[in-house]
């Protein structure tokens, strides 16, 4: 039902952003350096290591929509969401410290010790994520609020990645000295209270203003109107998609910078960040370009533009051409998340189609089915990436790759994640929620 001002402040868009930086201090780690801190910091065998990440993978299967259905049927004085923030701030930080400890155990141990902590962790992710994406649908029902939010969100998020990405790795070697274990320990304890500390603020500068009547539904129900809701099925792909070619890009990042560039350690770091800074432009640049044009066009053609430049990037960049590659990987990584904040705002707008459509709402399930997305995404990405690797011929810590493998490496850069950015934007052309459209949304739904 509507409530009173729909307008947020500042300081509770600051707030709201906040969250997504924590949950980014995990979801980053796992994207960027966890592979590396299993296999050279911890010691776990490639293959063990990828049972591992391929077995928690299910277990996503399971909490995700759990999760969901239990944000629907749970509301307390502080709303439906931001009370898990307040509980489970601390555990969500001990989970992030014990994941990033290296106990002396034997190998048995060390494996028993990486499936107990990681499962904790992906919990806790889990726990804080679904509440924390389904926030922005209660904070406030005008969808330009919730797109200027969203903004910031995403703003803090990529300020995380910047973190992880860059920072740990330094810090690690700094505090650790002769002990890398104990630097990676130290340093991610960092950005565990850092963590923490950014979910108290979260709950504590956000209000929960639009209360959505949730109607008690059997299971099987929900999921039949969730995948009638053909906006919502339409986002699920896009998310996976999405995903797979983000995490496929980033993941060979490194490898790029160090074998098809010919780069040392400091251009790897830069070359890095100089795709993390501009994803952090992006965020302010989106919000404000869609203050005067259409966020569905922009989502649309922006990536379709990745493809674009991609091709442009790997017929023009040849190994060693540093500056042409900084500027086009700046270019790039810039265009590519300018979809960010709209894609966010459109899976709350999507429950409320849904319930028009309807007349039944089906919210927890919908943000628990999008998260699953992602991490299905990001299992499919991880797998790929290791086998394009290998397929291409990649011989892991030699001092020169072949130019097969050279060639491999610019692709996955480039190209094979440019393809699923492209089949994003066209799958954006059957989204029909604008701006216009939600307005009568809102009216059908008196929110």
């Amino acid at each position: 039902m509507k409530s009173e001002n729909q307008k947020l402040s500042v300081l509770e868009k600051v707030g709201y952003g906040s969250g997504d930086a924590a949950v980014n201090v995990v979801i980053s780690s796992m994207f960027l350096i966890i592979t590396f801190f299993y296999t050279d910091v911890f010691g776990l065998k490639p293959k063990d290591m990828a049972v591992l990440f391929l077995l928690v993978r299910l277990i996503d299967a399971i909490t995700d929509p759990l999760m969901g259905l239990i944000t629907d049927k749970v509301s307390t004085k502080w709303g439906r969401y931001r009370h898990y923030f307040l509980f489970l701030a601390v555990p969500f930080g001990i989970s992030v410290f014990l994941t990033f400890s290296t106990p002396d155990f034997d190998y048995a141990g060390k494996m028993i010790y990486a499936y107990v902590t990681y499962i904790f962790v992906t919990i806790m992710f889990t726990s804080v994520t679904i509440p924390y994406i389904s926030l922005i649908g209660v904070l406030t029902s005008d969808p330009k609020e919730r797109l200027s939010a969203n903004g910031y969100r995403l703003f803090f998020a990529k300020i995380a990645a910047f973190l992880v990405s860059i920072v740990v790795p330094i810090l690690a070697e700094k505090l650790g000295k002769d002990d890398i274990g104990k630097g990676y320990q130290l340093a991610m304890g960092i950005m565990a209270l850092l963590g923490t500390a950014l979910l108290l603020f979260c709950f504590f500068t956000t209000k929960e203003r639009v209360a959505h009547k949730v109607e008690d539904k059997p299971l099987k129900e929900q999921f039949k109107l969730l995948i009638k809701n053909g906006q919502w099925t339409l986002l699920f792909g896009v998310c996976f998609f999405g995903t797979v070619g983000y995490v496929i890009r980033n993941s060979v990042a490194i490898f790029y910078a160090k074998y098809f560039l010919g780069g040392d350690a400091s251009v790897q770091s830069t070359f890095m960040a100089t795709g993390v800074t501009a994803a952090i432009l992006a965020m302010p640049a989106s919000t404000y370009i869609t203050k005067r044009y259409c966020k569905v066009k922009l989502f649309r053609w922006s990536q379709l533009a990745v493809g674009v430049i991609s091709l442009i990037m790997l017929l023009f960049v040849k190994p060693g051409d540093i500056m042409i590659a900084y500027v086009l990987y700046f270019i790039l990584s810039f265009v590519v998340d300018l979809h960010a904040p709209v894609f966010w705002s459109a899976i709350a707008e999507a429950v409320d189609y849904g319930h028009a459509e309807s007349g039944k709402r089906v919210s927890g399930l919908s943000f628990g089915g999008i998260s699953f997305a992602q991490k299905f995404g990001m299992g499919i990405a991880g797998a790929v990436v290791g086998y394009l690797l290998d397929f291409f011929e990649y011989v892991p810590k030699a001092d020169t790759q072949s130019d097969y493998a050279l060639w491999g490496i610019a692709l996955m850069l480039t190209v094979i994640p440019g393809i699923f950015h492209v089949i994003m934007g066209g799958l954006m052309f059957r989204y029909k929620i604008t701006d216009t459209y939600y307005e009568t949304i809102k009216t059908k739904l008196n929110i």
